[in-house]
């Protein structure tokens, strides 16, 4: 007889405990586009995970390089230690990377990288002796992780409400219209002025010259994917060229392949000073974060600190982690080798269409899409915001067999950049299948 699964004692994340705990969602197994729960039931997998096994479930290359890197070190310090896996680790990030941004410091998640990455602007200005530049502008409905520095950057309000005040930061409006561009495919065509609040507002409020970095993510993801209108990235790009503002593009859900490129500054053409990954750098198999910065920010601190002396104090135990480090070398591999990036380019135009084939469903507001993300907006109930898109979901689980994500009213499709042509039309035709049944 199987015991039965004490759930008491863990405290989940994001999570409405004690509802999942009534009856849990549990997963038991994964392979490629697929989870298997604890029941036997196979998951298609509509989310790569939480955003992040762009590669598919298990991959044999990656499992391999993680089972013989652990059996060979468990660990090595890098504090004023190394090994050789964080090097090589690093050297094939930056070959990815958009041309001159190729210093790379490692961490664990994107929350550290968001922190990390603040922490680099904040030093960066005080070593080029602009000690004034202590504010960070983030923009409303943005994700940057839960460390203190993501969520004074971040604007999503329930991520902020608990947590006090924190860092001196100031938001951007987030440019999503539905009014104006709804059903758009691909960028929005309205809304590029709404950069132009960056000088207009925020700066002239604040003085830019009290301005350390403007962070933001290429393509809001986890707020229920807000896409920049065409020509919003270079315009903000711009501005922080005028100022002497450093850029920071969280990429931590556009890199790796989501939009059919390295990353999302490839895609927008866009060039940031930093960008924090994660997520997709190790295919998720072990946590790892990383900000890639621009070789001129870190020569600054080369050149600043005195001779033999540390010159940025900040780092992380498990930073570069030998294990990490494997699953790193082994994932960017895997995306060349397979030509995962080129495959959600061409895979991004069915993926469209069939999002697109929900219009004038029940229940559906808007539809939004770039690359291999979709957000599905609908209409909530009233004095219920979330409920809907939550039963939804639920259903999907437990009816059709399928993981989506929910933010809000919205559902938020990111799948394995793995998926074919019959998986993306059972993922759409179960969703319009719920659509029709759902109150």
């Amino acid at each position: 007889m199987t015991k039965a699964l004490d759930t008491s004692h863990l405290w989940m994340p994001f999570t409405a405990n004690r509802q999942y705990k009534a009856k849990p969602r549990l997963m038991a197994s994964a392979a490629g586009m697929h989870y298997t729960t604890d029941d036997g039931r196979k998951i298609l997998d509509a989310t790569a995970g939480l955003w992040c096994v762009n590669a598919g479930h298990c991959h044999p290359k990656i499992i391999e390089a993680v089972q013989k890197q652990v059996a060979v070190m468990d660990f090595a310090p890098t504090f004023q230690m190394g090994h050789a896996k964080a090097f090589e680790a690093a050297t094939a990030l930056a070959e990815m990377a958009p041309e001159g941004l190729n210093r790379v410091f490692f961490c664990n998640d994107g929350s550290e990288g968001v922190d990390t990455a603040l922490k680099i602007a904040l030093a960066y200005h005080r070593m080029r002796g602009d000690a004034g530049r202590t504010r960070l502008i983030g923009r409303e409905r943005a994700y940057h992780g839960v460390g203190f520095g993501g969520i004074a950057v971040g604007g999503i309000a329930g991520n902020r409400k608990q947590f006090g005040p924190g860092l001196a930061a100031d938001h951007l409006r987030h440019p999503l219209n539905i009014e104006k561009n709804a059903y758009s495919r691909g960028l929005p065509l309205h809304g590029v002025e709404m950069a132009d609040e960056l000088e207009q507002r925020l700066l002239a409020l604040h003085d830019p010259s009290t301005v350390a970095a403007v962070i933001v993510e290429p393509l809001q993801g986890s707020t229920g994917v807000i896409l920049p209108p065409k020509g919003y990235l270079e315009k903000i790009r711009a501005i922080c060229d005028k100022h002497g503002i450093l850029l920071i593009f969280d990429e931590v859900i556009t890199g790796f392949g989501r939009l059919g490129t390295a990353f999302g500054a490839d895609f927008f053409k866009v060039k940031p000073d930093m960008m924090v990954c994660a997520k997709g750098l190790t295919n998720a198999t072990v946590p790892m974060g990383a900000v890639i910065v621009k070789q001129e920010i870190h020569n600054v601190f080369m050149d600043a600190a005195p001779a033999d002396t540390i010159e940025f104090f900040h780092g992380y135990t498990y930073s570069g982690h030998p294990v990490a480090a494997a699953a790193a070398i082994a994932t960017l591999e895997v995306y060349k080798e397979e030509q995962l990036f080129e495959r959600a380019a061409e895979m991004s135009s069915y993926f469209e269409e069939a999002a697109h084939s929900l219009k004038g469903l029940p229940f559906v507001k808007d539809i939004r899409n770039l690359g291999l993300v979709c957000g599905i907006e609908l209409d909530g109930i009233a004095g219920k915001p979330g409920a809907r898109a939550y039963d939804l979901f639920n259903q999907a689980f437990w009816d059709k067999g399928l993981l989506l994500r929910t933010t809000a009213d919205v559902i938020a499709l990111s799948p394995p950049l793995i998926i074919n042509k019959a998986q993306v039309d059972e993922i759409f035709g179960s969703i319009a299948d719920l659509l029709r049944s759902i109150k």
